[in-house]
């Protein structure tokens, strides 16, 4: 098994792997089908312009891991009082041949490396329930974060 990193190559991959994970948390298939259309034009520029970075883990040339990674503006915040950004982890997922391999522990090793070169000091992600206990077993803990779908207006 052998690390690379994600290129503008990648995009069909990282948008299956996406779509592969959601299918995997039990969304429905017309959801799924609409996500991926619209991020694959937003993944698009942002691999392209390295705003979306990341890595893959492939066995010989086989890509069967990856995840997603971006630098986040936001403002300074009690948990990261100094710096005006975020890590943010997307996209983790690891094919159901090579689960349980310890794939997604050096997915996470590499995502934390990576934002430390970059210098950042404090990252997030939203977990799947069948992510949860992964991240909390690497140290990652949960937030006080809300959210809610909101009705778009006309513009």
């Amino acid at each position: 098994m052998h690390a690379r990193a994600i290129d503008e190559a990648d995009l069909e991959l990282v948008c299956r792997h996406r779509e592969e994970m959601f299918r995997d948390a039990g969304r429905s298939e017309d959801v799924l089908q609409t996500m991926t259309r619209h991020f694959r034009d937003w993944l698009r520029p942002k691999l392209r312009d390295g705003s979306y970075f990341g890595f893959v883990l492939a066995d010989d040339d086989r890509p069967v891991a990856g995840v997603g990674l971006m630098v986040i503006d936001w403002p300074p915040h009690p948990m990261h009082p100094a710096e005006d950004k975020r890590g943010y982890v997307l996209n983790v997922y690891v094919e159901p041949a090579y689960r349980r391999r310890g794939l997604a522990h050096e997915l996470m090793r590499l995502a934390e490396a990576e934002f430390q070169r970059r210098g950042v000091g404090y990252a997030i992600l939203h977990a799947t329930e069948k992510g949860r206990d992964l991240y909390a077993g690497l140290g990652w803990s949960g937030t006080t974060e809300m959210s809610k779908t909101l009705e778009r207006g006309a513009d």
